[in-house]
Order: C-alpha cells, then structure tokens, then sequence
C-alpha cells in the first residue's frame, strides 16, 4: 500500500515541475501584450519608464540564474524549488496590486528571483527523480512547456487583459499555490552537497549592478543627452561593474562564470552569438507589439491573436534544425535563424515604412522572425555545451541563458531609446523604421559570431538524454523575459 502511495506521488512530479516552468514563461508573453494598457492605467509614466516591466525581469534573472542554481545544490533542489516557487507566486500576487509603477517594477523583480531559483531546480528535480528508461521523454515534455506558453501566451494574455492587466499577475496565484501544495506532497527530497561552495552573490550583484547601470543610460540618454555627466556616469559604472565582475570571476570559488569556460571556443562564441539574438529579438517582439497597439491602435486581445502565429512556427523549425543538424554544421544553422531575424525586419520596414496592413505589412515578417527563432535558439543551446566537459555543461547551459536574458534587456533598452528620440522628433513611424533597422545590424552581428560556434564534437542536435549527475539545463523554457 506505501509502494502504491509512493508511486501515485511520483506521478505527479512531472505535472508539478512542468506548471512551475510553464507559469515563468508564460508571463513573458503576457506581460508583452499588457504593456500599452499599464502605461495607460500609470498615465504619467512613459514608454521608458515603462521598460523596467520588461527589464527588472530580465536583469534580475540572468544575474541570479546561476548562483540559484548552485544553490540549489547546496541547500537541496527540493528546498530551493520550493521557495522560488513561493516567491514568483507572491510576487504574482503583490504585481497585480500594486498601485504605482515603481511598485510593479520592484514586485517584478520578486518574481524573476522566484523563477531564477524554481527554473534550474526543477529540471534538476525532474533528472534526479525520474527512472533513466523514462528521462528523456520526461525532459522533452518539461522542455515543451515553454514552447507552450509562447503560443498560447499572447492570446491568453490578451483575453485577460481585455477585462484588466492585474489578471496577467493575478491568474498566477491559485496556480502557484496548486503547485506548492502539489510540490510538497509529491515531491521527494533530492541529494544536496553541504560541503560544497557557497555561490559568489556578491559577483552576481555586481553584474546585476553593471547591466542596471548600462541599462539605464541607454533608456535616459535621448532625456538626459548622450554626452551628459549622467549618462557618462552611468557608462563608467557599468565598465567599473564588468571589470569588478571579470576579477571576482577570475579569484571565486565558485564564481558566476568560470573563465576556464570562456577559453573554449564553441561556448564563448554560442554566448556572443545568444547575447546578439536574443537583443534582437526582444527588442523586435516589444517594437511589433507597440507597433499594433500605438500606430495601429489594437486592443490587447487583438494584440494577442496577431502575435500568436509567429512562436506557431518556432517548434516547427526548432524540428528542421534538429532533423539536418547532422549534415548541416550548428554555426551554419544559427546563422541562418539570425538572418531570417534579419530579413524579417527588412520586410518591415518596408511594408509598414508604405504603411501596409496586417496581412502584407506584418505577418509575412513576423512568419520569418519566428521560423528564425525556430532554428537559432535550439542550436545555440545545444552547441554552447558540446564540447563541454559533462562535469560543466550544467554551468555552462544556465550562462548561456544568462546570456541571452543581458541580451534581452539590452535590447529592450536600445529600442526604448530610439521611440523616446522620437517623442522628441514627434515622428513615431520614422523611430520605428530606425528601431527595425537597429535590429537588422544586430541580428546580423549575430550571424557573424554564429559562424565560429560550430562544435568539434560530430552530429550534434539539441540535447535530450541527460546524465542524472549533472542536470543540464540547455532545454530553459525561458526565452526573452
């Protein structure tokens, strides 16, 4: 009878692991869509103010992921697990009451840490609880979730915004408070190393420290001049941040990054390569959604249903880059998803540039863009690992999404500073073209660095049997926040 108990238990683990990584990608899209009707409910906050919705996520995120997840190892995957789970939900709730946009911004950053801790435990839970015949398939479906949450996102986030963005926040809570109860009934406690070293939090806030400061002088440089003391205050800092950062990483124990990692040439060029995508791409799913909503004026709902069929295409040509990645090499691939990113704002500018519609003007774009997603991200994180030691890939797989998420609020920044150049200019479509161009050279850079990323290690094709003694977390379901 105990052996049924437990064996009912363990059935759950799965669902319970997947709706904790579900509900941290799924905000993305939807905080996304929500972005016009907070800045109109916070009416004296503009567009650049409003960035640090997007930005307190991403920031948070990529300087917390991996002190957290070796945390995790330390205290227990279990134990972290929970508490980045309880966190999110919180913060979940405190975001969707919150009264003022400062307000927001700090709860927002609540739920990054939430979901920077829940995010590596869980795949860590799922490896170490699952019977190796059954590993695979378990860490292919946690891996779906995310692609889930990107199709279904907009539209959901549009339907809850129709009747008040707070829904966004507020849907997460009943959720969250499900899968904590699920989460400690079900899941049993996993393997923690005591002796091991305590994480360098110091160095990951000293990044975030650096990306907040660069950050912030790209967003406040057209108000403030970019030749102001301010801004150039802000610049210094963020250099003094890196350098600080780069010492500490080079004396830890236990640093952020491992510099050893960075000197083998597959990951460091994966990491330049994750760092100009996914710049690009943030910066291009915030243009398009301003674009409809600002230009065009669509509702959130419509907002939603217009985005949708562009993460329709990604698992589709995530499944090409996997079926040719064994004749194709991965820097090739990954170039080529950069370019289709290119191309794509290349086919805006010049349809809406004419002021085109919906159906000539974005969707033929916003196909492309998403067919390259498909085939660059995959690749990126399937090749950053490869010629890895298997004692690292762990670590290397949650740097190479930290990557992506720096990326993300740089590119977020830089298009925030050129819309706000136009409030100054008052010719908005004109700061869109600038935007769509801006994210062209990016998505090319991209490309370029894409090409020295080819693993030396033959066929490789994104993960999927991983070694229950280092959790690999190549298959984040995270993708701009």
């Amino acid at each position: 009878m105990a052996k049924d108990s437990q064996r009912g238990r363990a059935g759950w683990v799965l669902p319970v692991l997947c709706v904790g990584a579900f509900m941290a990608s799924l905000d993305l899209f939807i905080v996304n869509v929500a972005f016009g009707d907070i800045g109109r409910e916070f009416r004296s906050s503009s567009v650049v103010n409003l960035s640090w919705v997007l930005n307190a996520y991403a920031i948070l995120y990529a300087a917390l992921l991996v002190p957290l997840g070796r945390l995790a190892d330390r205290l227990g995957q279990r134990t972290v697990f929970l508490a980045g789970l309880a966190s999110f939900t919180a913060g979940s709730a405190a975001c969707a009451v919150s009264d003022n946009l400062w307000a927001l911004v700090a709860f927002r950053g609540m739920q990054a840490m939430g979901a920077a801790a829940l995010t590596p435990a869980s795949l860590g839970l799922l490896v170490a609880t699952t019977p190796a015949d059954r590993r695979d398939r378990a860490v292919r479906i946690w891996a779906a979730t995310g692609a889930l949450a990107a199709a279904v996102g907009p539209v959901v986030g549009g339907l809850l915004v129709e009747a008040s963005w707070r829904w966004i926040f507020l849907v997460n809570v009943p959720i969250g408070l499900v899968a904590l109860l699920g989460a400690h009934w079900s899941i049993p406690d996993t393997r923690h190393n005591t002796t091991a070293e305590w994480p360098d939090f110091l160095g990951g806030g000293v990044l975030l420290m650096s990306i907040g400061t660069l950050s912030l002088a790209l967003v406040k440089a057209p108000a403030w001049g970019w030749g102001s003391p301010a801004v150039m205050t802000c610049f210094g800092s963020a250099a003094l941040g890196a350098a600080v950062f780069w010492r500490r990483s080079l004396h830890h124990p236990s640093p952020v990054v491992e510099p050893d990692l960075l000197r083998v040439p597959t990951f460091a060029w994966s990491n330049a390569t994750a760092l100009a995508f996914n710049a690009a791409f943030a910066a291009d799913l915030l243009s398009v959604i301003l674009w409809m909503q600002e230009v065009w004026h669509y509702s959130a709902l419509q907002t939603g249903l217009a985005v949708a069929p562009g993460p329709l295409m990604v698992p589709l040509f995530a499944a090409l880059a996997q079926r040719v990645a064994h004749r194709v090499p991965s820097g090739a691939i990954a170039a080529a998803g950069c370019l289709l990113l290119a191309l794509g704002n290349v086919v805006l500018v010049l349809a809406n540039g004419a002021a085109r519609g919906y159906a000539v003007g974005l969707l033929p774009a916003w196909l492309v863009i998403g067919a390259g997603v498909g085939l660059a991200v995959p690749t990126i994180l399937s090749a950053a690992t490869a010629d890895l030691p298997p004692t690292r890939t762990s670590t290397g797989s949650a740097v190479v999404n930290m990557s992506r998420q720096i990326g993300a609020s740089l590119g977020v920044s830089l298009l925030v500073a050129i819309l706000a150049s136009a409030s100054v200019a008052h010719d908005v479509q004109a700061a869109f073209v600038w935007g769509w161009w801006t994210i062209v050279i990016t998505a090319f850079v991209g490309a370029l660095t894409a090409l020295g990323m080819t693993p030396h290690s033959p066929n490789i094709a994104p993960p999927a049997a991983l070694s229950s003694d280092t959790p690999d977390l190549a298959e984040l379901p995270h993708s701009q926040n």
